[in-house]
């Protein structure tokens, strides 16, 4: 989840400019850049149980040794209490805390898949640096396997404050969605409405199979809880008013003016005004933009206000000034860079977005709706026509392959980026997933004790 936006304070005085923002990301193909995104759990290794925000061995003693590797803290007040280091900066990228301190790094925008990679893995080594000395470790899965929800704690953060109050009125699984859940996203650039049209399309209709190749979410409080991405399941009774498979996309005539209105009538959280959150839950943002707010009478949003709204909309794919890829479990490093590889060779190469449109062209809605309704559960064993959903993401998989391949992207010693998708071939291969191997230990060799994934499975 983001942090306030630093958008300029313009004011919005037509719904023109929404739109414009939009299309404001609009980049030719030179200048394309993928921007990947993951969350893990943090967790003490002599309890197992999630560290704190505050304290010798908290999260955010973490983000201050984190600042000896050139990251620039940014601090938040609540109140009259003491300002707290919440973020950090560098170079385009952010570690930011989800609400129960799930460490995230949002990656700055590179150009190839060997760039993102490199700065995962350099991530990943400095957070190991500054966490061994806390005795912490971190684990990639798309749920908390261990603790119940009332044992996560909360982060100082004023946004979160207002989701922790709203989310119980409109879903049952939103506070788990905030405290237990852990993903890793990919963002990606569009050249012309057309083509966000395009791909906004195709990575919908693909987004199962994410889904499905990533799902590594099968425990709840230590024991299999009958899914196989139970992170999945979380977002289907989280908030419809803003999660889902937003079928309108599909509709002749989609376009940014569409997105806009959708975003319109999904119903607002806050408005960050003067260093502090307004709580503005379940209010109308076209309320606002006619100065009728009730917590802020007579005021008008800023495209400030707009960039933040734009984050509280969780569908499967998000469309901001770039595309958002949401449908995946979070993982070890090795996933992680396979996500943004997946996508990269679908949507950035032209015969394979035209191979993937092709695949998906005449996917019902009822059947894409299924498919992400089944996922949860059955992963790649969801059925689809004569087959399975493993028999979509196979192909999927090798459509992404030749993507890369024409994009020859090469790394200092002349491989191209396929070989990111390795695990992912491989899981499509044999078709079982992570979750499925980590039953299969659970039941086996673990005996019963969920303990092992924590030890054998952390970063």
């Amino acid at each position: 989840m983001s942090s306030p936006s630093h958008v300029a304070d313009t004011p919005i005085t037509d719904r023109d400019q929404l739109v414009a923002v939009l299309a404001s990301g609009e980049k030719p193909k030179a200048d394309w850049r993928i921007g990947t995104e993951h969350e893990k759990f943090g967790f003490r290794r002599d309890d197992l149980r999630p560290p704190t925000f505050e304290g010798e061995r908290g999260i955010e003693a973490l983000l201050t040794g984190l600042t000896r590797f050139g990251w620039e803290p940014v601090q938040e007040r609540i109140g009259q209490a003491p300002a707290h280091t919440i973020a950090l900066l560098k170079n385009g990228a952010s570690v930011t805390l989800e609400p129960a301190g799930q460490l995230e790094l949002s990656g700055a925008p590179v150009e190839t898949i060997h760039d993102t990679c490199a700065e995962i893995g350099s991530h990943l080594k400095e957070v190991k640096t500054v966490a061994d000395e806390l005795d912490i470790g971190f684990l990639g899965m798309g749920f908390q396997p261990k603790w119940r929800r009332d044992e996560m704690p909360w982060m100082p953060k004023g946004r979160y404050r207002i989701m922790r109050d709203y989310m119980p009125k409109v879903g049952t699984l939103g506070l788990d969605m905030m405290t237990r859940t852990c993903t890793v996203q990919v963002n990606l650039d569009y050249s012309s409405e057309a083509d966000m049209v395009k791909k906004f399309r195709v990575s919908l209709a693909l987004q199962p199979i994410a889904t499905a190749l990533f799902a590594d979410s099968p425990f709840t409080e230590g024991k299999p809880n009958g899914y196989l991405s139970y992170r999945s399941h979380i977002w289907t009774d989280t908030d419809r008013d803003r999660t889902g498979m937003l079928d309108f996309v599909f509709d002749d005539g989609f376009g940014y003016e569409r997105y806009v209105d959708y975003l319109l009538d999904v119903p607002m959280y806050f408005s960050y005004r003067n260093g502090e959150y307004i709580d503005a839950s379940g209010l109308s943002f076209r309320d606002f933009m006619q100065g009728k707010l009730q917590v802020l009478p007579g005021a008008l949003p800023t495209l400030a206000d707009w960039s933040d709204h734009m984050t509280t909309a969780f569908p499967e794919v998000r469309l901001k000034k770039f595309l958002e890829m949401r449908g995946a479990d979070s993982g070890p490093w090795s996933r992680i860079c396979a996500l943004p590889a997946f996508w990269v060779g679908l949507l950035y190469d032209d015969a394979a977005l035209d191979a993937a449109w092709d695949l998906v062209k005449d996917f019902s809605m009822d059947e894409r709706n299924a498919l992400r309704d089944g996922v949860p559960k059955l992963a790649l064993n969801v059925p689809f026509r004569n087959g399975t959903l493993g028999d979509l993401a196979r192909e999927a998989v090798k459509i992404s392959v030749a993507g890369l391949r024409r994009r020859a992207a090469l790394n200092a010693s002349g491989a191209d980026e396929t070989r990111f998708l390795e695990p992912l071939i491989e899981m499509a291969e044999a078709n079982q997933t992570a979750a499925e191997r980590k039953l299969a230990l659970y039941h086996g060799e673990w005996k019963g004790d969920i303990d092992h994934v924590f030890r054998e499975f952390a970063y």
